[in-house]
């Protein structure tokens, strides 16, 4: 809304008033790409889409992205629009979790083991794609990361287990890669005294140990931070940790701060398995996978959190609102920072035109579930999902997000696109269109779309015309702005229990009248509350990923369509 614009004044003009929106300024995970379907257990029937492990890097002031199983990559000039790149050749088109590395912007070199053999690739022209390979002699190595020193000294860093640590070995550049000196364990999972490496969704599986895997070596200011993920791909708690050394090899130690990027909560979970990159204006960006997991375990998404670090050298992410609406990377100054729109569509009155089944009821695409969607019964233009968000509100963006509901599609299929229009309304009776997208023929399974001009509206209706799947499957048709009425209250009687096993505590806080939710945040000091977990609908959370040997400070704020209220004050929790 312009800025000295009353509310009141927009309700009256309807839809007419607006203020401008500049579609690259802001993004909403998850990240919408046209993914690659599984290429593999076709002959099972199994369908689905996936993007995950993703290693991003900069190259002659550009980002190219690498990412499992994906038969090609994709580049970027912002960080914001990203595509796709079928390379003139390819060798990883099975490889699991690509590792990248940009040296001294004259080459990029692309590190992978899709058959048992690790191979490295390199080029000079990585639009054209015309990769070479270059000989070397390690095996059998998992989720590999291809570090090059400021010194040009090169080093892999290795580990997929839920028994053996990462490694690391220097190889020689000048010689093919060739390995130097001895394999260097770097340190190992210590579910024990790390209550975030423990295994299972909410870490609750105390029957077998986490995985450690996707090591990724980052350098600030002289130190060299060593990133790795625990403790499930498939979880909700799925994250990065991080141990920090003066020497590329070791000796390492762990984080204070551990997980430094987490995100449990929300309408989809999971910030692991990531890599960190320097963006525009020299701000910090996570990259990370997302938990989808209805057709297999390993259906994914990608996501990017802004990240850095902070005056103590402690490497942080920021995840609070991760699937909300924040700005871009194209936008420096901004820093990634959220931009304050709401979910109005929460649990909100909806209806459809049909649907397959009642487990597949409309109700379904507003409950900020991932997991759960609404079927309708034909995939046509007849098709449609309408939400009263019973108020007149300010719509800034929608985000619409597919799921692959007994698809049959395998690996990358050409003229793939989601053709649809998005209509509000003030009465449910005059609609105009917010977003048409009708004749459009990209592919967008996550799509997000910031308004060209922000609505004043009631009612807004999704209506299809075409997606590439067989069965039009919605997870979360989300729309974010601002409502007209009051910022809910800070929570009352906010307490922390630190549990008997000290890896666990209790929260509980007295509900808030007309809030959807609430934000908890919590770290090391106040001025240091970096990890969050949104939850919905509930004033208890059981949190077990803390580090036994650390004091915690704990917030908590609610929010609804309105905005958010201000946060408690810091609880300490010995």
């Amino acid at each position: 809304m312009r800025k000295g614009f009353p509310l009141f004044m927009s309700l009256l003009l309807g839809a007419s008033a607006f203020a401008q929106v500049n579609q690259n300024k802001t993004y909403c995970n998850p990240i919408n790409l046209d993914y690659t379907y599984a290429i593999y257990n076709a002959n099972e029937g199994l369908s689905y889409r996936s993007g995950a492990d993703p290693a991003v890097v900069t190259f002659k002031g550009e980002y190219y992205m690498f990412v499992t199983r994906s038969m090609g990559y994709w580049h970027s000039t912002d960080m914001t629009n990203w595509d796709f790149i079928t390379p003139e050749k390819w060798y990883f088109q099975g490889c699991n979790a690509p590792a990248a590395h940009n040296y001294k912007d004259s080459v990029l070199y692309v590190a992978g083991d899709p058959s048992g053999s690790m191979s490295i690739l390199y080029t000079d022209n990585p639009k054209k794609g015309d990769w070479k390979p270059t000989p070397f002699i390690l095996n059998d190595l998992q989720d590999p990361d291809l570090f090059i020193d400021d010194d040009g000294k090169a080093y892999m860093f290795w580990g997929s287990s839920n028994l053996f640590p990462i490694r690391g070995k220097e190889l020689d550049r000048t010689k093919n890669f060739k390995p130097v000196g001895k394999t260097a364990e770097l340190f190992k999972l210590d579910g024990e005294k790390h209550g975030w490496e423990r295994f299972g969704e909410n870490h609750s599986n105390t029957k077998l140990k986490g995985y450690m895997e996707g090591a990724w070596l980052t350098k600030h200011n002289n130190k060299y931070y060593m990133q790795y993920a625990a403790p499930g791909t498939e979880f909700n708690v799925y994250g990065d940790g991080v141990y920090m050394s003066d020497d590329p090899l070791g000796p390492y130690t762990y984080a204070p701060n551990n997980p430094v990027s987490y995100k449990p909560g929300g309408f989809i979970n999971g910030a692991g398995h990531g890599s960190t990159v320097l963006g525009p204006g020299n701000q910090y960006w996570h990259y990370a996978s997302m938990a989808v997991s209805v057709n297999v375990n390993w259906e994914r998404r990608l996501c990017a959190f802004p990240a850095g670090f902070d005056a103590d050298g402690l490497m942080y992410t920021n995840t609070s609102y991760g699937d909300y609406p924040h700005y871009a990377p194209a936008i420096p100054l901004k820093k990634g920072e959220f931009t304050g729109w709401m979910l109005l569509s929460y649990k909100k009155q909806v209806t459809a035109s049909s649907a397959l089944a009642a487990e597949f009821s409309a109700d379904k695409a507003l409950d900020e579930n991932v997991k759960t969607f609404w079927i309708a019964s034909q995939n046509d233009d007849k098709q449609w999902l309408q939400v009263d968000m019973q108020k007149p509100a300010t719509v800034y963006a929608v985000q619409i997000n597919y799921s692959d509901y007994k698809a049959d599609l395998y690996g990358r299929v050409p003229g793939l696109h989601h053709r649809y229009s998005v209509e509000g309304s003030l009465d449910g009776k005059t609609w105009t269109t917010l977003v048409d997208k009708k004749d459009s023929f990209t592919d967008n399974p996550n799509d997000y779309v910031a308004l060209e001009t922000a609505a004043t509206v009631r009612y807004i209706r999704y209506n299809n015309v075409k997606v590439p799947t067989d069965h039009l499957a919605i997870s979360g048709f989300r729309v974010f702005g601002k409502a007209a009425g009051s910022l809910p209250g800070t929570p009352a009687n906010f307490q922390v229990t630190r549990d008997t096993d000290r890896r666990d505590a209790t929260l509980r806080w007295k509900a808030v009248k007309g809030s959807q939710g609430y934000n908890i945040k919590w770290g090391i000091a106040p001025g240091k509350l970096y990890s969050s977990w949104l939850v919905y609908d509930k004033n208890t959370l059981e949190l077990k990923s803390l580090n036994i040997d650390q004091t915690y400070y704990f917030t908590v704020e609610a929010f609804n369509e309105n905005g958010v209220s201000r946060p408690t004050a810091p609880k300490k929790a010995l």
